[in-house]
């Protein structure tokens, strides 16, 4: 699995590590994933995801369900 987040979709970026005489060399940045497992109520199941921080806040707020729906209508997770 690559890292992207299932929820936000947030992935890997580049950029420039750019030194004090300003030569500059690629780098990647790379999302706060973490592998977590959440509960289900309605299915009475337990689903693992690769979360970002900000997909966990998500959740948080929004309920596991909508976060969910949500994700899998922009295209970030397959149900």
């Amino acid at each position: 699995m690559s890292r992207i987040c299932e929820i936000t979709g947030k992935k890997v970026m580049s950029g420039n590590n750019v030194s004090h005489s300003n030569i500059k060399t690629k780098r990647k940045f790379y999302p706060n994933l973490q592998t977590k497992k959440f509960y289900i109520p309605e299915e009475d199941a337990w689903i693992t995801l690769k979360v970002s921080a900000k997909g966990m806040r998500i959740i948080n707020k929004k309920g596991i369900t909508a976060a969910i729906m949500d994700a899998y209508k922009a295209g970030n997770i397959e149900l």
